[in-house]
């Protein structure tokens, strides 16, 4: 914490001199004192969108040095940790993402890329400089007797080697981030591979890739030989830490080289083409073919964003299920079916066709909305991976937190409490449709690429919630009573029917200064198009409620049924004695009433 502390207030003054600076550069005036460069500044900071991206990092990095100094509680400073990655965020919409000829995809795999660097260089230069408290801690924890924790070998938990077998997990997984999303980026700003050795921008992304490999190897070389023999007795504890100043080293030119790229043009041109069309103008890509049937499911454009958490939610979900198979408990195929087909409906919505259209056509936001928030969601709740998790994670015996504990956190929270009310689900649920659509909020959505990533992850979230107190199986701190949930969703498809006639009926077009400058000619106006999408309202959001009662039903006449067979095996264990004392019960009542 001392370091967090420490490297907070650098990260804050840095992130000032980077925003004065880089005005100095981009303006051309010195830095000075005078009404000229001030009120300059001032304006870069208000209206230009580097300015406001270095801006808002300035703010975020003094609000989280502010904070990591005040708060010690583990729940605080996990929310602590998720503001200060926030930080990625305008970071990764300045530079050449924010000018790239595919916005969406420039933008997405920057940002994974500044995330898995930030979680590999960060984790990496910590140990580092724990490398004496490490070392410390080991010789107290060898000298102290065995326990029962520790095992029968004389020596304590070995607390270097736990840390290192878990950074380097998170290390692994930060690599493959960064080497995956560096090729997207690399393959959006260079058209050939010949451009890798006859540009200048070639050349320096040669020399990062030589170097990431490099890194790769290091980080081999500390799972595969240097941590196995951190728990003999000849440790290999000064080697460990050379290869950790060197992989330091590596990684600052890496850095270093990616601040140039940053500020050198890349072969590919940036710039909006002079005949730009209006839909090229307004999304930043050409006006897609028309809608057609097949054409929905075989445009595809990535967000790599979302291709990321669906990967790596795929991956993790087929290894804990093999891991808990191999543990003897047994786990339904068909929940891992679901939770898959689950994951394959995110990934259409949005990379395919839904995502496509949702930024031409009205009726196109309306499916990738509804399908975002009534139909992925329901097979991810049945897949139950609040429970797999659970059944696979092993407990930490060290009085730490790891995934699981943070699960057990979340889902016992003030906050989880909160959000899993039934009432507080429904009304998030069905009044993010009012509010969304009916405020300058959708808007936003459409001309800014941060709030179009906020709405997925938005309408996910509120409908993976909904479903989940309604039909799902994993822990809750409360369900509702099965009549209510019915009650619910009842409740909820009126509302449902009510907007989407509202909306079917209604003369005045949503958001026209997009929907009605698009610039398509395909045989349909604005006005019809919102109509539709009014209909695809009704329709995705009937058929999937639907599809949840009987789910509900099945589950309320399981739960009865399962109540029954236990009250019948406490019948047959006490012999009937609590239907005995309810008939003993009503005989004393029909006594006293006839001796009166």
């Amino acid at each position: 914490m001392h370091i967090a502390g420490i490297a907070s207030v650098v990260w804050t003054i840095a992130a000032v001199a980077v925003l004065v600076l880089t005005f100095s550069s981009l303006s051309g005036l010195e830095l000075s004192a005078s009404d000229s460069f001030g009120s300059g500044f001032f304006g870069y900071v208000q209206s230009i969108a580097t300015g406001q991206a270095w801006a808002a990092v300035v703010i975020i990095a003094a609000v989280f040095a502010t904070l990591v100094t005040a708060v010690r509680a583990t729940g605080g400073l996990f929310v602590v940790a998720i503001l200060g990655l926030t930080a990625i965020l305008p970071m990764a919409l300045v530079g050449h993402s924010s000018s790239g000829d595919d916005h969406y995809a420039a933008v997405n795999s920057l940002g994974l890329h500044l995330l898995g660097v930030v979680v590999w260089v960060g984790g990496l230069v910590v140990l580092a400089l724990l490398a004496p408290a490490l070392s410390r801690e080991a010789r107290e924890a060898r000298a102290k007797p065995a326990t029962a924790d520790a095992g029968t070998t004389g020596e304590g938990p070995e607390l270097t080697e736990t840390l290192l077998r878990r950074y380097s997990t998170l290390a692994g997984l930060a690599l493959l981030t960064v080497a995956a999303s560096g090729v997207i980026n690399a393959g959006l700003r260079i058209e050939s591979l010949g451009q890798l050795v006859s540009t200048e921008y070639g050349l320096m992304l040669t020399a990062k890739l030589i170097a990431t490999v490099g890194l790769a190897a290091i980080g081999w070389m500390h799972r595969a030989w240097i941590i196995p023999r951190l728990s003999t007795r000849t440790k290999p504890a000064g080697l460990l830490f050379q290869l950790i100043l060197v992989e330091i080293a590596l990684m600052s030119a890496v850095i270093g080289v990616s601040t140039i790229l940053g500020r050198t043009a890349p072969p590919v041109p940036e710039d909006l083409p002079p005949d730009a069309t209006a839909a090229r103008t307004l999304t930043g890509y050409d006006l897609p073919p028309e809608p057609e049937g097949s054409l929905w499911f075989t445009l595809w454009r990535p967000d790599w964003l979302w291709v990321a958490v669906v990967v790596f939610l795929a991956a993790w979900y087929v290894l804990a299920m093999v891991r808990t198979r191999r543990r003897g408990i047994r786990w339904p195929l068909l929940r891992a079916a679901s939770w898959l087909l689950g994951l394959v409906v995110l990934l259409w919505v949005t990379s395919g066709g839904p995502a496509i259209y949702g930024m031409v056509l009205f009726s196109g936001h309306m499916v990738q909305h509804m399908t975002l928030t009534m139909v992925a969601p329901i097979f991810l709740v049945m897949g139950s991976p609040v429970t797999l998790a659970l059944r696979s994670l092993t407990p930490r015996r060290d009085g730490t937190r790891g995934p699981r504990e943070w699960i057990l956190w979340l889902v016992h929270s003030r906050w989880s409490r909160f959000i899993t009310h039934p009432i507080v689900a429904a009304v998030n649920f069905a009044g993010s449709l009012l509010i969304f659509y009916y405020t300058p909020i959708f808007g936003l959505v459409l001309n800014y690429h941060v709030g179009h990533e906020l709405m997925i992850f938005h309408f996910l979230a509120t409908g993976y919630i909904f479903a989940l107190v309604l039909i799902g199986q994993d822990p809750l701190p409360k369900r509702p009573a099965h009549p209510m949930r019915l009650i619910i969703l009842l409740a909820t498809m009126v509302f449902h029917a009510f907007l989407a006639v509202s909306m079917t009926s209604s003369e005045q077009l949503i958001q026209a200064a997009w929907f009605g400058n698009i610039g398509h000619d395909w045989g349909f106006t604005a006005m019809e198009d919102q109509r539709r999408g009014g209909e695809l309202m009704w329709a995705l959001g009937e058929i999937p409620a639907i599809l949840m009662s009987f789910v509900a039903g099945v589950i309320w006449s399981r739960d009865d049924k399962r109540e029954t067979k236990r009250l019948d095996r406490e019948a047959d264990r006490t012999g009937d004695a609590e239907l005995n004392d309810y008939n003993e019960m009503f005989a004393q009542m029909a006594q006293r009433d006839g001796s009166r």
